[in-house]
């Protein structure tokens, strides 16, 4: 008998099959046939809600994202050049110097900024360390200093030809003297003492000095000693001359150096060693002499440059005997002099933006510029030839989201002089299609 033909398989389940081809069983309507056009709007109505979905998500996301802070931009240029050629510095003939005007920069150095002996300029470092370790109030006497029997003999000193001061054993001296003593009669049996006082031994002290010396940059000083006596305590005008104004930033300093004299405790007067030094004029720092150091000067002087004083740093080391009267000190005095002279003359002042000048914007971070101005002139100290930085400094807040035009929001800085800016117009943060759009 021939074989029976094969059952037909089993329809497939609801679950598997298409669901028009359901709903056309269901409804005895044959399923429409499927096209390309049918797909696509099929696939349309699926991913349209999820697509909306996403979108209302990213909007709102996009509105809640924390906005960039403000940021102020220079329009202005960068730097300013001084007209004219810059002029020739009188740096001495021999030796080494370096001349700065702080905040402005350098008129340069002479002669090889090699390390050399700096006799009693050390004491620079000695009465900057130990105001560091033992800050004094303004017009304060500071702590007491106990006098060891040490600081009275070597006293004594003086006869083999040290600068000293007469002290006594048992009794103390105020820091405010002790600074005088060192600073401005050079007294190397002072400046021993307060090393011992302050550190336990000279030797420690002497590495408090040099370990100072590397945070300020003074790459090629070397100290071994308190009072600059020993001929291997040496440095270069360079980097006295950053010592001179990290020093001069100390008012307590500052005033002692501009002294031009000093009674001791026991009544004895002492004379500033630097003869230059006048009120209003010279203003510190500090001579040293040796026979091996020859004469050096750490000076500091100020110049009145449109109502605004002038720092004025520089050293001369190394300064051979005056022709006047064979003395290293005058050598190192005329050298100096002529230095300050020549920084003093060659200072002015000079109007470089008018006042509501545009200088920069707020950058939103989104796209949106609000134009920031000056609110006075902008006068600044120079000499011929000098460049200068500009910079844009947000205030102590920082720059505010939104504020009313003529806010003042920080400060333009150019050279050593600074002058508030404002808005030039209203301040308001970005929109909600800078918020929607931004990107990052």
């Amino acid at each position: 008998a021939p074989p029976k033909p094969a059952a037909p398989p089993p329809p497939p389940a609801d679950a598997d099959r298409d669901p028009l081809e359901l709903l056309a069983s269901l409804t005895n309507r044959p399923a429409p046939p499927e096209t390309p056009l049918r797909m696509t709007w099929r696939r349309v109505k699926i991913y349209t809600p999820f697509a909306l979905l996403l979108l209302v998500a990213l909007v709102v996301a996009q509105s809640l994202r924390p906005l960039p802070e403000p940021e102020l931009r220079l329009t202005a240029s960068e730097t300013y050049t001084f007209d004219g050629e810059a002029p020739s510095v009188p740096w001495p003939a021999s030796g080494q110097s370096a001349l700065d005007v702080e905040g402005l920069g350098g008129f340069g150095t002479s002669g090889e900024q090699e390390p050399v002996p700096i006799a009693s300029v050390a004491k620079v470092m000695t009465a900057y360390v130990i105001l560091r370790e033992h800050p004094m109030e303004f017009g304060s006497t500071g702590a007491a200093i106990p006098v060891d029997q040490q600081a009275e003999d070597d006293a004594q000193l003086s006869d083999d030809g040290e600068s000293t001061v007469e002290v006594e054993a048992g009794t103390d001296l105020t820091q405010h003297e002790a600074l005088q003593a060192i600073m401005i009669a050079s007294a190397n049996n002072v400046a021993r003492l307060l090393a011992r006082w302050d550190a336990g031994s000279e030797e420690a002290f002497v590495d408090k000095m040099n370990e100072t010396a590397a945070e300020l940059g003074m790459e090629n000083t070397t100290y071994t000693d308190p009072s600059g006596l020993n001929s291997d305590t040496v440095s270069t005008a360079e980097d006295q001359v950053l010592l001179g104004r990290a020093a001069m930033e100390d008012p307590v300093f500052r005033d002692i150096v501009a002294q031009l004299s000093y009674d001791d405790s026991q009544g004895e007067n002492h004379s500033n060693w630097n003869q230059l030094v006048s009120p209003g004029d010279v203003v510190g720092i500090k001579t040293g002499t040796t026979t091996a150091a020859g004469g050096n000067l750490l000076f500091a002087a100020v110049q009145d440059v449109d109502g605004a004083q002038q720092m004025i740093i520089g050293a001369v080391l190394a300064q051979p005997p005056h022709p006047s009267d064979n003395s290293i000190l005058t050598g190192a005095l005329t050298a100096g002099g002529e230095l300050i002279d020549f920084a003093q003359g060659t200072l002015r002042g000079e109007t470089l933006i008018a006042a509501g000048e545009e200088v920069g914007y707020v950058d939103d971070g989104l796209g949106g510029r609000t134009p920031v101005v000056v609110t006075e002139d902008v006068q600044a100290a120079g000499w011929d030839g000098l460049e200068v930085r500009m910079d844009l400094e947000p205030g102590g807040d920082g720059v505010p989201a939104t504020a009313t035009a003529g806010t003042e929001v920080g400060t333009l800085t150019i050279g050593s002089t600074s002058v508030p800016i404002a808005l030039g117009s209203e301040l308001a943060e970005p929109g909600f299609t800078s918020r929607l759009l931004r990107l990052g």
